[in-house]
C-alpha cells in the first residue's frame, strides 16, 4: 500500500493511505541506520510504501521511502553531528514571525529563507500579532516587508487575536501542501485554529519571565483542510543551523546576490573582503540590504546564532 506520513512521534508514525484511512506504522529496522546523518529517517510529508501487519488491524510496517521532491532541514538539537528534517514534499512555506512577544531575529528569518531557497520552496513571511504594534512598530514592519519584497519575498501582516488577514492566508493555502514554521510563541497554532476551527490545537501564553514562547506543538503533524489543501504544523524552532550548504555556494541562495553571479573580479569570490566584489559594492550603494548582508556573513563564518 502507498500513503503519506501525516504525523511523526519519533518511533511511531501515522500514515494516511490513498483511501484516506489512517494507519499507525513503524519503520522497518533496516531503514533506521543506512548511513543517514539525520535524527529522523522519516518526516511528515514523506511518501511511503507499507504493509498492514494483520487483517483488521490498523498497525503497519513501512518498507520503502519514496524519493523526496524537497524538504526543510535543520541541525539536530540533540545530536550535534546529525540533522533533523522538519517536513518533506511541500509546495510552499509560511514563516510566522513576530516583532514583539517574542521577537524573531533577522538571522533566523534569513537562515530559514536560505534553507528554503536551497530546495526551491517558495516562502511567504507572515507578520503576526500586529495588534501589539504601535504606530512606530507598524512603520518598522512595513520597512522590513519592503526590504524582503525587493529581494523577491512576499509578506503578510496579520493578527490572530483580532482575526485580521485570515482570508489572505486561506487564499495562499488553497490547493497546496504548506509548512507553517517559526519560533515557539509566534502564534502558529492560534492561526491554524482560526483557519481550521475543528482542530482545537493547544496554545499557551508567552512566558512573562523570558518573553519566549512555550512549546505547545510537540510533534510535526499534517492536517487536511480539504481534499487538495494540507498544512503542516511543526514544533517551534529555537535555532536553525544551516545544513549541507558549502560556503562557496551560500550566496547562490540569496536572490539579490545570485543576480550578481559572475560580476565579481574573482570567480571564487566569497563577498567578504575581496577587491572588485560586486556584492560588496551593491551593499555600499544600498542596492543590497546591510541587514541581509550581515546575515550572509554570519552564516559564511559559521555564526549561525545571530540574534
Amino acid at each position: 500500500m502507498k500513503g503519506v506520513v501525516v504525523k511523526s512521534t519519533g518511533s511511531w508514525y501515522l500514515v494516511r493511505d490513498q483511501a484516506g484511512q489512517l494507519h499507525r506504522a513503524r519503520l522497518r529496522g533496516k531503514f533506521k541506520l543506512k548511513g543517514m546523518k539525520v535524527s529522523n529517517p522519516l518526516a511528515v510529508g514523506d511518501h511511503v510504501e507499507f504493509d498492514v501487519e494483520q487483517a483488521g488491524e490498523d498497525t503497519a510496517v513501512i518498507n520503502r521511502i519514496e524519493e523526496r521532491e524537497n524538504y526543510i532541514i535543520r541541525q539536530s538539537t540533540h545530536k550535534s553531528a546529525f540533522s533533523h528534517i522538519i517536513a518533506a514534499n511541500i509546495d510552499q512555506a509560511l514563516l510566522i514571525v513576530t516583532l514583539v512577544s517574542p521577537r524573531t531575529s533577522f538571522g533566523f528569518i534569513d537562515r530559514f529563507l536560505v534553507t528554503a531557497e536551497a530546495y526551491d520552496i517558495p516562502t511567504t513571511l507572515v507578520f503576526n500579532k500586529t495588534d501589539l504594534y504601535d504606530e512606530e512598530m507598524q512603520d518598522y514592519q512595513r520597512q522590513i516587508s519592503h526590504m524582503y519584497a525587493q529581494t523577491g519575498y512576499n509578506s503578510l501582516a496579520v493578527s490572530a487575536r483580532q482575526h485580521q488577514g485570515l482570508d489572505q492566508i486561506k487564499t495562499l493555502l488553497q490547493a497546496k501542501t504548506t509548512l507553517l514554521s517559526g519560533h515557539s510563541g509566534v502564534g502558529k497554532s492560534s492561526l491554524i485554529n482560526l483557519i481550521v476551527p475543528d482542530l482545537e490545537l493547544k496554545t499557551a501564553e508567552i512566558s512573562d519571565f523570558s518573553d519566549k514562547g512555550v512549546h505547545t506543538t510537540t510533534f510535526a503533524e499534517m492536517f487536511e483542510i480539504d481534499a487538495q489543501t494540507f498544512i503542516i504544523d511543526t514544533p517551534g524552532i529555537k535555532e536553525l543551523g544551516i545544513v549541507d550548504i558549502p560556503p562557496a555556494e551560500l550566496s547562490h541562495y540569496f536572490p539579490e546576490m545570485r543576480q550578481r553571479l559572475n560580476q565579481c573580479r574573482f570567480h571564487n569570490c566569497t563577498h567578504f573582503n575581496e577587491p572588485g566584489c560586486a556584492v560588496i559594492e551593491a551593499v555600499r550603494q544600498s542596492e543590497i540590504s546591510l541587514t541581509r548582508y550581515e546575515s550572509y556573513l554570519s552564516m559564511l563564518h559559521g555564526q549561525d546564532n545571530r540574534k
